[in-house]
């Protein structure tokens, strides 16, 4: 599955301003065990999101993983999809399929806005 946005690769951790981080939603900022706590999840449950090609974590320079609040969100939809009964698999699929359907909405929004109607 592709993962359906991309991460800023030059920001990953470190370069760029703390205040451009701040604003980064991209940018890898939470552990895993903060992130999990943060979600209610276990690790295990981001490793499972990993595994799926949800969500691809950074790397720090010494191997963790780190999440960026894109990513959380995400994995947010995940867990509340799940929790709905949804598998796994099925419920990163349809976060793929909602998250293409926002990003063709915008591109379409913005060329009406850009043609004038």
């Amino acid at each position: 599955m592709d993962q359906p946005h991309t991460t800023a690769g030059a920001t990953a951790l470190g370069g760029g301003s703390a205040g451009d981080r701040f604003d980064d939603e991209d940018y890898p900022a939470y552990s895993m065990g903060a992130a999990a706590e943060m979600l209610g999840v276990t690790p295990a449950f981001l490793r499972a999101l990993g595994a799926a090609k949800l969500i691809e974590p950074h790397r720090s320079g010494g191997g963790h993983r780190r999440y960026s609040r894109y990513q959380l969100r995400l994995a947010a939809r995940a867990r509340e999809l799940v929790d709905q009964g949804t598998p796994l698999e099925a419920a990163c699929r349809i976060i793929v399929l909602e998250d293409q359907l926002a990003e063709a909405l915008r591109i379409n929004a913005s060329r009406h806005q850009a043609a004038g109607t």
